[in-house]
């Protein structure tokens, strides 16, 4: 499942969450710190590992 990165507008607060892609189109995120649901997701780098083949 992907990680997503947030601040919160209210309180500065940057945290991560795992969501599933569906979870993360349909819930409205809230700063687990103040409870705000200001937040602006952030972009982030991921990776993606793939089976080596020989």
């Amino acid at each position: 499942m992907p990680v997503y990165e947030y601040v919160c507008l209210s309180c500065r607060n940057q945290f991560t969450t795992v969501l599933s892609i569906t979870d993360h189109d349909k819930l409205k995120i809230e700063c687990p710190k103040c409870k705000s649901k200001k937040v602006e997701q952030r972009l982030s780098a991921f990776f993606a590992k793939t089976a080596k083949k020989s």
